[in-house]
């Protein structure tokens, strides 16, 4: 029986990326329940600073992530080059790591905060231009 992987379409970078992604989320998730809980918030951020910062943390996650997975994912069945996607996904995931840690993590970590920004807009801005690029050639 001859083998089909040949012509089977495969995402195995953008799945590389996109499972620590989830587990992280999974995690800011959590933090956020144990955060209502600790400080009985049942809805929103009740006015708790603490609250503010945890759902902000997971929030921004929710807001870059899951389009930068799409634009990986859009390159990957273009057959990007395997170098562009795993520099677009290692400056994700570092970004999300830094960002989420900074904002669920710790009280003060600045440092966090903007370099998970600047790798997040980075790899925001690789995976857009290369689409495009994608989509004119």
């Amino acid at each position: 029986m001859p083998s089909t992987h040949y012509y089977r379409y495969t995402m195995d970078i953008t799945l590389l990326y996109a499972g620590p992604l989830g587990l992280w989320f999974l995690i800011l998730s959590i933090r956020v329940i144990v955060g209502r809980r600790s400080t009985q918030t049942s809805l929103g951020d009740g006015g708790n600073q603490t609250m503010l910062r945890l759902i902000r943390g997971q929030g921004n996650f929710v807001e870059y992530t899951p389009l930068i997975l799409i634009l990986m994912a859009l390159l990957e069945s273009k057959a990007a080059p395997a170098a562009l996607l795993h520099s677009i996904g290692a400056m994700l995931l570092a970004g999300r790591l830094l960002h989420g840690y900074a904002f669920c993590f710790s009280d003060f970590f600045p440092a966090g905060r903007f370099g998970g920004t600047l790798l997040t807009f980075i790899s925001l801005l690789v995976a857009s231009v290369a689409a495009m690029w994608c989509g004119i050639a």
